[in-house]
């Protein structure tokens, strides 16, 4: 997880951090394991970021109504397990690039 991740997740209410962490352990991870999202997720890539050549995409998922979280795919760190590195998260406010 980046820095800024770390901040944003300490920002939520305790609920939602509850249910952040509710979906990631019991949706998104099943989901990345076999790398078919179920729709409620709504993952897709983030639209008008710019990469360098051959980054991976930053992607989006929705947790709650209002809550999302962007990530990466990483390189693995285990054989055959998919790394995901978390970027930011909480409401839509999480899109609008501010400072770092």
């Amino acid at each position: 997880m980046t820095a800024r991740f770390d901040r944003d997740f300490k920002k939520l209410l305790p609920r939602e951090r509850e249910r952040f962490e509710d979906t990631v352990r019991n949706k998104f991870v099943p989901d990345v394991a076999t790398g078919q999202f179920r729709p409620g997720l709504r993952v897709k890539p983030v639209q008008g970021v710019r990469l360098p050549d051959g980054e991976r995409p930053i992607m989006e998922m929705t947790w709650a109504p209002d809550g999302r979280a962007t990530w990466q795919y990483g390189d693995e760190l285990r054989e055959g397990e998919p790394h995901v590195i978390w970027r930011r998260v909480g409401g839509h406010e999480i899109f609008d690039p501010g400072p770092a």
